[in-house]
């Protein structure tokens, strides 16, 4: 069964840190693309990040640039490490391959994870 799995959100405090972590199950994405995008409540998805298959090349949102680093490493894991946080990151956090990954036919994303910044 093919899963993304992502981790690492929370409640943090404005100007805090996290660490988003984003992994695979029974595949590899290694020879993919790999975004980031987040949904607040009552709003659509938005592109947060994406990263090319070396790492070598990033990109980011203006809302976070500057304040966020996208990165993989050979574990086949995806990374989102996020600073000085502000309460408009809320949001559940998701990651995908770079087009959307499709399973049986239809669009596929995990359960995302959970990012609460607030005092």
């Amino acid at each position: 069964q093919v899963q993304l799995v992502e981790s690492g959100g929370g409640l943090v405090q404005p100007g805090g840190s996290l660490r988003l972590s984003c992994a695979a199950s029974g595949f590899t994405f290694k020879g993919d693309w790999m975004i980031w995008v987040r949904q607040a409540p009552g709003k659509g998805l938005e592109w947060v990040s994406h990263i090319d298959t070396s790492g070598g090349s990033t990109h980011y949102a203006d809302s976070i640039k500057d304040r966020s680093i996208i990165s993989r490493d050979n574990a086949n894991i995806v990374y989102l490490q996020m600073y000085s946080l502000k309460p408009e990151d809320t949001a559940v956090y998701y990651c995908n391959t770079v087009p959307t990954m499709r399973v049986n036919g239809y669009d596929y994303w995990g359960q995302g994870t959970q990012v609460t910044v607030s005092s």
